[in-house]
């Protein structure tokens, strides 16, 4: 993934703000455990809850059973948003991931986010029937990936800052 161009918000940041470095955001994306899943359901209300992601190769991932409520949504409409931070006012950056989520079914691909699984939330996963579950059997996961269409980064203390990163096209 190319690195892409930051855009300071002035209407919303102090006046010595700057954007933060891509790695910064990349960093808080690929650490956080837990993120903010939002869909929407076929009635037109939100649904939110949080969920464990892993950013690998420029797009978050996460995981969910079929007739979960966060699955029936993504069916309807697979626009979602994703977003991570700390419950500081004052300290930290925010993220916020706009995208569309798309299933995960290539095999090499599930092998290497369920090692991510592991290594990071110690949260065994087999891959089974171009998803997740787990050891011993159980009901399966489907497997998401959301590429950013539009990522924004909310820097919170000295100085306060609203960043969003343009993609490159393709």
């Amino acid at each position: 993934m190319v690195d892409p161009v930051a855009e300071l918000d002035e209407r919303f940041s102090e006046p010595d703000a700057a954007p933060p470095p891509w790695s910064e955001v990349v960093h808080i994306l690929s650490r956080s455990e837990m993120f903010w899943l939002s869909t929407v359901r076929r009635t037109g209300q939100p649904h939110v809850t949080p969920i464990p992601a892993m950013w690998l190769d420029g797009a978050l991932h996460f995981c969910t059973g079929a007739e979960e409520q966060k699955a029936r949504n993504l069916a309807f409409d697979a626009r979602c948003v994703l977003t991570t931070g700390t419950s500081d006012f004052r300290s930290g950056i925010d993220v916020v991931v706009e995208g569309t989520a798309a299933r995960v079914t290539e095999g090499e691909l599930l092998l290497r986010l369920a090692a991510m699984w592991k290594a990071k939330l110690d949260w065994d996963f087999e891959v089974v029937n171009e998803g997740f579950q787990h050891p011993g059997g159980g009901a399966g996961a489907l497997v998401f990936g959301v590429t950013p269409d539009k990522i924004l980064a909310f820097g919170k203390g000295q100085p306060y800052s609203q960043t969003r990163y343009r993609l490159p096209a393709g």
